[in-house]
């Protein structure tokens, strides 16, 4: 590296330098709190069990040293020349150690191993042990996987042969360019370094995405209502009503035209509805569960209603926002009102918090109370600093492989419109996060029947809507096994369906894509693993089954003429959903929208 390259470098270092010490310290802070309320009765019984069969602990270490002393052996052959079979080689998925170096030197070789090594015996370690809580295993094997991780050898320039070549190559300027990005990320960080996925000027919600046609025919303090325009001449009775999830903006569902849901479903002759969630700010930090539930579904319905005359809808919700699709159908039967859902779709949908899946790490009284406290003093859970948590959950593919590309190998993100979706990050309100935590996960007082909607008990076994429930075999957000158990709480007719791929792409899979296919079966089952044992694989999208679900439950079949929003408050992708949190943009949750 020249000399003339020190100079930029030294200076953005002594610009952002308070900032990294102000973040350090911060996640330092953080991490040992986390460590005290979170670790400590998991810690102490790991300890005590150990300390009752201590030939788990030396057993662990003798197979460790076998190991490093076979490594060694495979090191000085192979130095001299000589074939030698690796000990260890990293998953076909795992994308750290793929340049040749790591291979065919032997140094790099050796530390690529021994790293694997490490890791491997660190949470074999941890699996070992006898009479430890299943669920306290799990926290510690997060935790340990994440450590593990974080000290991959490929995470270190001094340790990583193709970034030492890089910056020889480079005369450093990639940590020049390393640098510069990390201080624009800095610079829209809540307390923890949120990491650029993509470019993000590349997009500009109704130019790029959210494309569909349409109108904001309702606006209240929680939610726009979006009506789109027709494509067909003629449309079925009954209007789509859609819920997205409060934690994520909706355009997941209308990115592009060739893989947007809504569009397809418009071409299907269907009058569709979005609820767009307003992202709050801290005036809304009182906002919660139950007026997602009543101030925004069962308002929203009468949305629908104001705008076509019709008082049922067909409901699709997804995530979080098919369980307040659920709430809103179970507050209107505890209530005994006519049903205004005639048909409920929902995709990645849990009910049963009794399996929250990797996020069931963080469902623990200590993190919750922690959580609590910060979201009433701070009035919102940063929607920042809640996609740090959940890129964690796959912190190779989503995190520090983004770290190595951006600041060490100073690559500029490319522009990808999911991952655009994905970091346009939204808050939560405290108490709605609150009771999401609680509530839901923790207590599972939906699942035992428990739950209250302002004062009203919620059964979903008095729903008699027929129900669609759509999951996903790869998902790591909300378990298939867990959704299929707690679709079995309502009360009426039940039909599940098992898509290919993950928590968005086996649900964003338009025919046209001809991706991934899926699994069905109608028969009675009494466990989810019965159930696929006995399902049948069709290639293909699923959306038309969706499509045949919806039009088989229409009480007339005749089609109207097609409806035309009214002129209504704006265009669609209207402006909740334009609000954005990283101060680069110039609108902040605190600003209203024109």
């Amino acid at each position: 590296m020249s000399q003339s390259s020190y100079g930029p470098l030294f200076e953005a270092l002594a610009h952002y330098n308070d900032k990294l010490l102000d973040m350090a310290k911060a996640q330092t802070e953080r991490t040992a709190q986390a460590l005290l309320q979170t670790n400590l009765d998991d810690l102490g019984q790991v300890l005590e069990q150990g300390s009752q069969q201590p030939w788990q602990l030396i057993n662990a270490q003798m197979n460790w040293w076998q190991d490093q002393l076979k490594l060694m052996q495979h090191t000085l052959l192979k130095s001299a020349g000589q074939q030698s079979e690796p000990l260890i080689a990293p998953e076909r998925s795992d994308r750290r150690f793929k340049a040749d170096a790591w291979s065919e030197q032997p140094i790099y070789d050796y530390l690529k191993q021994s790293y694997l090594l490490t890791a491997k015996h660190l949470l074999a370690s941890v699996d070992a042990l006898e009479g430890v809580p299943q669920k306290s295993r799990e926290r510690l094997r997060f935790f340990t996987r994440q450590y593990i991780n974080a000290m991959a050898p490929s995470n270190f320039l001094a340790t990583n042969p193709e970034l030492l070549k890089l910056t020889l190559e480079s005369d450093g300027q990639n940590l020049v360019r390393g640098l510069a990005l990390l201080a624009e990320d800095l610079e829209r960080s809540a307390d923890q370094l949120n990491i650029r996925l993509t470019d993000e000027s590349a997009f500009e919600l109704g130019r790029d995405l959210a494309l569909t046609p349409g109108r904001v025919v309702q606006r209240t303090e929680l939610y726009e209502l979006i009506q789109y325009s027709p494509t067909t001449e003629t449309v079925a009775r009954t209007p789509v009503l859609i819920v997205p999830p409060f934690i994520n903006k909706y355009y997941i569902l209308d990115m592009r035209p060739q893989n947007s849901l809504v569009a397809w479903l418009v071409a299907q002759g269907q009058t569709v509805f979005m609820i767009s969630w307003r992202n709050p700010g801290p005036a809304q930090a009182d906002i919660d569960l139950d007026d997602y539930v009543v101030d925004g579904v069962i308002a929203a319905l009468d949305g629908v209603e104001a705008a076509t005359g019709e008082r049922e809808v067909h409901g699709i919700g997804y995530c979080i926002g098919g369980t307040a699709l659920s709430l809103a159908m179970g507050w209107l039967a505890a209530r005994r009102q006519k049903q205004r859902v005639r048909s409920a779709t929902l995709f990645t949908t849990l009910l049963d918090f009794s399996q929250p899946g990797e996020l069931g790490i963080f469902i623990h009284e200590p993190i919750i109370a922690a959580l609590e406290a910060q979201n009433e003093a701070k009035g919102i859970m940063d929607g920042r600093q809640l996609a740090v948590s959940f890129s964690l959950l796959r912190e190779n593919s989503l995190y520090w492989n983004y770290y190595i590309d951006s600041y060490l190998k100073g690559q500029s993100p490319v522009a990808f419109d999911l991952l655009h979706w994905n970091s346009d990050s939204t808050n939560v309100a405290g108490k709605t996060h609150s009771s999401l935590l609680r509530r839901l996960y923790l207590e599972n007082q939906l699942g035992k029947g428990e739950l209250k909607i302002r004062h009203t008990r919620i059964d979903l076994g008095k729903v008699k809507t027929p129900v669609l429930l759509v999951s996903a075999m790869d998902d790591h957000i909300a378990l298939w096994q867990g959704t299929w158990q707690g679709m079995k709480l309502f009360g009426g007719e039940q039909r599940f369906i098992l898509a290919e791929s993950g928590h968005i792409a086996g649900i964003v899979n338009p025919p046209d894509a001809n991706k991934y296919g899926f699994w069905q079966n109608d028969a009675e089952a009494i466990s989810p693993e019965a159930w696929l044992a006995g399902a049948s694989h069709t290639p293909g999208s699923w959306w038309p089954q969706m499509a045949a679900f919806i039009q088989s439950r229409e009480e007339d079949p005749a089609p109207l003429p097609a409806r035309i929003p009214s002129e209504g408050l704006e265009a669609a992708p209207g402006s909740y959903v334009k609000v954005r949190l990283n101060p680069v943009f110039a609108q902040t949750p605190e600003e209203e929208p024109a």
